[in-house]
């Protein structure tokens, strides 16, 4: 009887060691992390969020090097896309600070307890992140551009993988930036659910993103960037006719979306 108690006992918890988190503890996990990051200082979060804009850049290069050295041919693109989730492997997994990651992050803390100062504190997360972001990615695009720290070959790529923006109206990109941020902020969540490094899952979504065409803000701030550097459009086209609509789409998306339906699924638990 002892014997059997015991084996019961080992089958047990040899079951839950091999099940997944419940949804309410990948919610708390995620929720820790997003009060990691409200209570992080303002300037950790401008480097972080500085250092990620210019990483972005490496999606843009290793696309453009793919571009630039495969045939013209109609699979071509979906290779090209491959070069797309290396600046999101190096920002994620080196945990600096993303825009579209941490809206659904932040905002968990948020819908969990809501109030007037953790309102403002999401709003300080967001405002200093995504500036950072823009400002490295306008960095890494100019010296892309202008530091000539690629071939003209390869940067002749980049152009022209970064053209494709242009074939987009504005309601276009805010349509198709709402996947791409409901996808983005599912990495949080993901990543959380499971173990190890996060790579698999970081590759997959991303490229994900590019196979699809679906738009996200700062990999795409560092596409308009170069092609306002190189000549190909204006400043107007880059704040209107990209950045803003992509910017709306993320949110809806990663937060208006995701966030609050992966909140609404465990609130009557917690």
């Amino acid at each position: 009887m002892a014997d059997r108690t015991a084996k019961k006992q080992e089958e047990q918890q040899e079951a839950e060691e091999r099940s997944a988190p419940s949804a309410r503890v990948v919610h708390a996990a995620v929720s820790e992390q997003g009060e990691d990051e409200l209570n992080r200082p303002t300037s950790s979060l401008f480097w972080s969020g500085l250092g990620a804009g210019i990483a972005m850049t490496a999606s843009v290069s290793a696309s453009g090097a793919l571009h630039h050295f495969l045939p013209d041919t109609p699979w071509r693109e979906a290779v090209t896309s491959l070069g797309y989730p290396l600046g999101f492997l190096i920002i994620i997994l080196g945990r600096m600070q993303l825009f579209t990651e941490q809206t659904m992050v932040a905002v968990l803390p948020l819908a969990r307890k809501p109030s007037l100062a953790c309102l403002g504190r999401v709003a300080r997360l967001w405002l200093v992140v995504f500036l950072a972001n823009m400002l490295g990615a306008a960095a890494g695009a100019a010296l892309a551009v202008f530091g000539r720290v690629q071939s003209d070959a390869v940067l002749t790529g980049m152009v022209g993988v970064a053209a494709k923006l242009l074939e987009r109206a504005p309601l276009e990109v805010l349509m198709q930036a709402i996947p791409a941020g409901f996808l983005i902020a599912s990495v949080a969540w993901i990543r959380s659910a499971t173990e190890g490094s996060g790579f698999s899952i970081v590759f997959a979504i991303t490229y994900g993103i590019a196979l699809c065409g679906f738009a996200h803000v700062i990999a795409g701030a560092s596409e308009a960037f170069l092609l306002l550097g190189h000549g190909e459009a204006g400043l107007g086209w880059v704040t209107g006719g990209f950045l803003l609509p992509a910017l709306v789409g993320n949110i809806i998306g990663g937060t208006g979306l995701f966030a609050l339906l992966a909140h609404a699924q465990v609130k009557d638990e917690i």
